[in-house]
């Protein structure tokens, strides 16, 4: 059995790791959308993977990101369908309003595209936050039922039944004011704060 656990020190850790490279994100997916992003200072905790999804109903969009530098493992973003729909619309030109008709792949591409600006400026931060160089691949978007949580243990190369989730507030204008999700295993997480802990020894 996995023991595996965070204490207050590595939370606020996290914390402070998120609220900085997702602050900085929000600047890069204002500039794709051309509206004001706000991203509140994240909520961290401790879950069972079969909480991940608690805050969804029916389907939600999945962008995994695999580190491929500075870091080993992969984290997941996950976005409420109709905020897709919305940021897919302001990223074309659009006011936000085309949010009609079911997810395509147009969607899935739009938000791959945003997450991967979004998770390459937070991978730069981490850089500098950690003290390693930090990359990651190209996000792979899946758009999946909540109830199907098979689909989502596929997501991680692990069996690992603790994860740490970040939740954040998002809000782009007054189109949107959601809730995003980040979770990563609770290894991945001891590894960021060993790394952020070593850099001001």
């Amino acid at each position: 059995m996995e023991e595996f656990t965070l204490n207050n020190e590595q939370m606020d850790i996290l914390g402070e790791i998120a609220n900085i490279s997702m602050g900085n994100s929000a600047t890069t997916l204002s500039m794709m959308v051309n509206k004001k992003v706000d991203i509140t200072t994240p909520n961290v905790k401790v879950i069972k993977r079969s909480e991940a999804l608690d805050d969804y109903e029916k389907t939600c969009i999945f962008v995994q990101i695999h580190y491929v530098k500075g870091l080993e493992g992969n984290n997941v973003l996950v976005l409420k369908e109709h905020d897709v729909k919305v940021m897919t619309d302001l990223m074309m030109g659009g006011d936000g309003s085309n949010t009609a008709g079911e997810i395509t792949e147009l969607h899935l591409s739009a938000a791959s595209e945003a997450m991967n600006q979004m998770m390459g400026t937070s991978a730069t931060s981490l850089s500098s936050m950690l003290g390693v160089a930090t990359d990651i691949s190209t996000p792979v978007v899946n758009q999946i039922d909540v109830e199907s949580i098979k689909v989502f243990e596929k997501m991680f190369d692990t069996t690992y039944d603790k994860f740490v989730k970040i939740a954040f507030r998002m809000t782009i204008g007054d189109l949107i004011d959601s809730v995003m999700v980040q979770l990563y295993p609770v290894q991945f997480a001891l590894d960021m704060c060993d790394k952020f802990m070593s850099k001001g020894k």
